[in-house]
């Protein structure tokens, strides 16, 4: 079963953190190989339109907002907050067929999540949640990094955490996260995958060790929930070795970090890799945050450089026969393959370029719905 590079469509995806879409400058973000302009109105509200002017098809993105319309800056065409095209310049009547696609958009827990496919379809609880991100009892630290890689590496990558030991190692990875066996559950039906990894004597890495201040042995747990196509969430327990949870859930002596990490394919061979961590612990301390966001990024760096070059070779073997062995710690990753080949064959048709209209209006696509 191969890494997949097709889209799973009618599904929700990351396009962006909330705080990268504003009221004074258009963002632009290719999600699904569909172009995306995203932007604020006045009241606040995230759009995204289509990011192709229904005119001669130049991107929106580089035009300007104007009272919460959004202008193009090649010829002056002016979109509403739903693609309607409501001025055209030179004249007074507006074809009818003017407009671009309106994405269904949701904003949760810091994201901004837009419906890919079928606009009709968007349901806004179908969204993945990790309310920590936004929870003001947590202390957050994110970024975002691009690969030329097909998301479909990324997602195999994060569910087999093996790699933490060779590629990581001086980071987070110790020998013993790749000696733990791991249990591996899939719900193929709801697209979730779960892998877990309980270490209960294992080297502290500096990841932990210099944030938290243990030192030596500790008890190490990764619980990953991976939400296909989009969300993975690994929810980490550090604590004293021989420490293990209360009966009621309470666990006084742990440190906890949910890390997560939105897998948001932008093309067939490029891919978004939006990265947060969120902990319960040193929370008002700046020097923490600062040293889990430079060594998170690094993390994600050394990801980002091996998969850079793992699609190198994934395109340049592309329909030749080649065999892949898989072992046990590829339950997690064959897991999710299958949940994302059901998706895909279950998708709706892309659409053509985002724009709307007939003969007027240059191509064709679906219906522009906001769902919000």
């Amino acid at each position: 079963m191969p890494v997949p590079t097709a889209f799973a469509r009618d599904q929700w995806y990351v396009a962006a953190y909330g705080s990268e879409v504003g009221g004074e400058e258009v963002l632009a973000r290719t999600v699904c190989g569909e172009p995306l302009a995203l932007y604020r109105t006045p009241e606040g509200e995230a759009v995204a339109l289509a990011d192709r002017c229904v005119h001669r098809r130049y991107p929106l993105s580089e035009g300007t907002l104007e009272d919460g319309r959004l202008v193009c800056g090649y010829h002056g065409f002016t979109y509403d907050r739903a693609g309607t095209c409501v001025s055209v310049p030179g004249q007074a009547r507006v074809p009818r067929t003017a407009r671009v696609a309106s994405y269904p958009l949701a904003e949760l827990d810091g994201f901004v999540w837009v419906w890919i496919g079928d606009p009709a379809r968007a349901d806004v609880s179908a969204v993945p949640r990790a309310p920590w991100l936004a929870d003001p009892e947590w202390t957050v630290v994110r970024g975002m990094e691009p690969l030329n890689a097909r998301y479909g590496l990324l997602v195999d990558n994060l569910l087999d955490l093996s790699h933490e030991t060779f590629l990581h190692g001086g980071y987070i990875g110790t020998p013993e996260v790749a000696a733990t066996p791991i249990t591996t559950e899939a719900d193929e039906e709801r697209g979730i995958v779960r892998v877990s990894r309980h270490m209960d004597d294992a080297e502290c890495p500096p990841f932990y060790a210099d944030s938290t201040g243990l030192k030596g042995r500790v008890s190490r747990w990764q619980d990953i929930e991976y939400h296909a196509p989009c969300l993975y969430l690994l929810h980490s327990r550090i604590a004293p070795v021989g420490s293990v949870p209360g009966a009621d859930g309470s666990d006084p002596d742990a440190f906890h970090t949910e890390i997560a990490y939105a897998i948001t394919p932008s093309t067939e061979t490029t891919t978004y890799d939006f990265w947060l961590v969120a902990r319960d612990f040193a929370r008002e301390d700046e020097g923490v945050s600062g040293f889990l966001h430079e060594f998170n990024r690094t993390v994600v760096l050394q990801d980002v450089t091996a998969l850079d070059i793992l699609e190198k070779v994934t395109a340049e073997e592309e329909g030749r026969r080649v065999q892949e062995l898989s072992v046990g710690i590829d339950a997690g990753g064959l897991a999710a393959r299958r949940v994302l080949e059901r998706m895909i064959a279950g998708s709706a048709q892309p659409a053509a370029g985002g724009v709307l209209g007939g003969p007027e209006a240059v191509a064709g696509g679906p219906e522009a719905v906001a769902a919000r």
